[in-house]
């Protein structure tokens, strides 16, 4: 039974908020039990209970994401008539629950199960929805299965509409378990179609009763034969998978959008994506119908499912996706979030990459609990009137909400952005700022190790997949072919290539070696050609699927590729010939929607490659005297530059961000050169 804490001070109650805190995070950060942040936990004193928040994350979660709740209003809400109608029931529950906060100033909602975490006499309540116990609690079987394989103890409890009935419910279901029983509380709930629950005095009863349980029901499902669950499995060669994922990838987030912004789709096509979208029977499985409102919330009740022909080009498949996704909208009512594409895999959709990632965690948990349940008897998908009610439950359309929302009004908000040469510099600087407004931003670099630290750090800072690390040299076509699949696998595509071409090496002409000068060269220019070939193609699918929708090719470069300097002759090659070339690309890619842009820095002086004490740029400059007076201080160099210039200064990560905004936001053209130098040279 509960201990009476009506008394106990302060640091007890800390202990058991961080007992309550450390077991969430337990269940929460194992896909194992929650995915995609659902499930809810609580701890109760006499008087409160602590029960998570709707919208947080079990697995990041703190004491400040739990909500107090006054118990003896809670308990009292089992007992009201909240009418027979479901909209306006749920509706008077959810505003009871409300009503029920100890501190309704924080603005905090708690969980909808506020309730029936309240009416289990244990100290701790952990709900999740464990794949094994999924597998049991969606077979056809389930409660004679439950019985022989988890004993008596465990209570099971038929599939209701979760909120208020599921409430009213439990409450029936353990007065009658105390009846049978002689206990006042069952060590575990195992719900049809929804999930488990276990309670218990400590954290430590709680994790080892459930991992009991989990155990029984996996030692069970492994005795029973094996076999393909969807029927035997094909799966499309190589070549042509590759293939049909960059045509896809592209044309799906386009056609699935619904604004301005272009969808996220990542690709999964894992063996247990490929057992459904490659099994004989996957189609038929796929269209039975959901198994748990986790399914429903994150990917909505029903796939969309898409066959491809061999060799079919991408004017043959747009129209048909086109076609396929109006008739699943026009026979669901919404637009697919998942679509399965037989013998390849299957495509996940949000509106940023942690949804569409959520979307993609969830269908593969729906597509293990249909094959273990399966095996344990047949599959119980929810019938029309419990999928059509948590269609409509305003809880699970708070909590998309919720994970949909912290946008930007920036105009990177929302955009997929590669940008190269991003190791450091204003190029990294760069990306950092996008992602900081919105952006995903992929950190193309020679070196992996560095390209995924910044990477993970962006993504720390600003959310899951705001950064993601590609390794490319930026200049074989193996390695650019490499990214931008990678890039559309995990995005779908992308809108805006930031392209950052060079390797500056300032030294004499009478004392550079000739390796080094065509080093330089072909980082200017044959990077600059290769990247703008390999994204052109991916850029120009979207377009076709969506002619009103524009792209941006973003080249940026020194002011040596316009005037002259001393020392520099490599440098200088590279960007005189890099200049022509947007120019070129612009005037041909204007037809497939995509606006090429320059941008000529000129002395740029927040951080390397120019200012680095060892390998800067100043240094160099310093060294080749190629600046008048400067003879071996880089920051002499710097203060020449900066002379040169009206403003006493030198270009910033800001001004360049700032003009990368306004070329994305600025109506279709041919080519633009954007100067950004102070006015130390003006444009002839």
């Amino acid at each position: 039974m509960v201990t009476d804490t009506s008394r106990i001070d302060a640091v007890v109650l800390d202990a058991g908020i961080n007992e309550l805190v450390a077991l969430s995070r337990h269940f929460g950060s194992d896909a194992k039990f929650v995915i995609a942040g659902g499930g809810n936990t609580s701890f109760k004193t006499l008087d409160s209970l602590y029960v998570k928040g709707s919208g947080v994350a079990l697995g990041t979660i703190d004491a400040d994401g739990f909500v107090e709740m006054d118990r003896e209003a809670l308990a009292a809400l089992t007992n009201q008539d909240l009418g027979s109608i479901p909209d306006e029931r749920e509706a008077r529950f959810k505003n009871a629950i409300l009503a029920a906060r100890v501190r309704p100033e924080k603005a905090q909602r708690p969980s909808v199960e506020s309730v029936l975490h309240n009416m289990l006499p244990r100290r701790f309540v952990v709900h999740t929805h464990s794949t094994e116990a999924n597998m049991l609690s969606c077979s056809m079987m389930g409660e004679k299965l439950a019985a022989e394989i988890l004993g008596g103890e465990i209570l099971w409890i038929p599939y209701v509409d979760p909120g208020f009935t599921l409430a009213k419910t439990l409450r029936c279901a353990l007065e009658a378990y105390g009846t049978r029983t002689g206990r006042d509380c069952p060590p575990a709930v195992l719900m049809q179609n929804h999930g488990l629950i276990v309670c218990g005095e400590t954290a430590a009863e709680i994790i080892e009763r459930t991992n009991w349980i989990l155990d029984q029901i996996e030692t069970y499902r492994e005795r029973l034969p094996a076999g393909e669950m969807f029927g035997k499995m094909e799966r499309l060669s190589g070549d042509q998978a590759h293939s049909l994922v960059e045509i896809l990838g592209p044309v799906l987030r386009t056609l699935l959008a619904e604004g301005d912004r272009l969808k996220v789709v990542t690709f999964d096509d894992s063996d247990v994506a490929l057992s459904l979208a490659g099994g004989e029977n996957g189609r038929l499985a796929a269209s039975g119908g959901p198994l748990t409102p986790d399914q429903i919330a994150y990917c909505y009740s029903y796939p969309l499912w898409f066959e491809s022909h061999v060799n079919e080009p991408p004017e043959v498949i747009i129209p048909r996706l086109r076609d396929a996704i109006m008739r699943h909208r026009k026979k669901t009512g919404s637009a697919p979030l998942i679509v399965l594409v037989k013998g390849l895999g299957f495509f996940a959709v949000g509106d940023n990459f942690s949804l569409a990632h959520a979307a993609r965690l969830a269908y593969l948990e729906t597509i293990k609990v249909m094959s273990g349940a399966q095996r344990m008897g047949g599959v119980r998908v929810l019938p029309d009137r419990e999928r059509e009610f948590i269609e409509h439950w305003e809880v699970e359309a708070y909590r998309r909400g919720v994970a949909a929302a912290g946008g930007h009004k920036s105009p990177a908000n929302g955009l997929i952005v590669v940008v190269t040469g991003a190791e450091q510099g204003f190029g990294l600087e760069v990306a950092q700022s996008l992602a900081e407004d919105g952006a995903h931003v992929m950190i193309c670099a020679k070196d992996m190790e560095v390209a995924r630290a910044h990477a993970e750090k962006i993504s720390a800072e600003c959310g899951t997949g705001r950064g993601t690390a590609l390794a490319s040299d930026m200049v074989s076509d193996e390695s650019i072919s490499g990214a931008f699949h990678n890039v559309v696998r995990t995005y779908g595509g992308f809108d805006v290539v930031i392209c950052h071409p060079g390797e500056l090496r300032g030294e004499s002409v009478k004392t550079q070696p000739e390796q080094e000068f065509d080093l330089v060269s072909a980082m200017s220019n044959k990077d600059c050609f290769a990247v703008v070939q390999r994204a052109a193609a991916i850029l120009a699918l979207q377009h076709a699927a969506k002619h009103d929708y524009w792209s941006d090719i973003i080249e940026i470069y020194s002011e040596s590729g316009r005037i002259s300097s001393n020392g520099n002759s490599a440098d200088l090659a590279s960007k005189f010939g890099v200049i022509g070339l947007p120019q070129s690309f612009a005037l041909e890619l204007v037809h497939n929607g995509i606006k090429v842009s320059s941008i000529c820095l000129r002395n740029y002086a927040d951080g390397p490659p120019g200012s680095d004490p060892e390998t800067g740029l100043f240094v160099r400059y310093a060294g080749a005297s190629s600046v008048a007076k400067a003879k071996t201080n880089d920051e002499e160099v710097l203060v020449i530059h900066a002379f040169k210039v009206p403003t006493g200064c030198g270009c910033t990560t800001a001004d360049v961000t700032k003009v990368i905004y306004d070329l994305i936001a600025q109506k279709p053209h041919a080519e633009q050169d954007y100067p950004i130098k102070g006015g130390q040279t003006r444009l002839s």
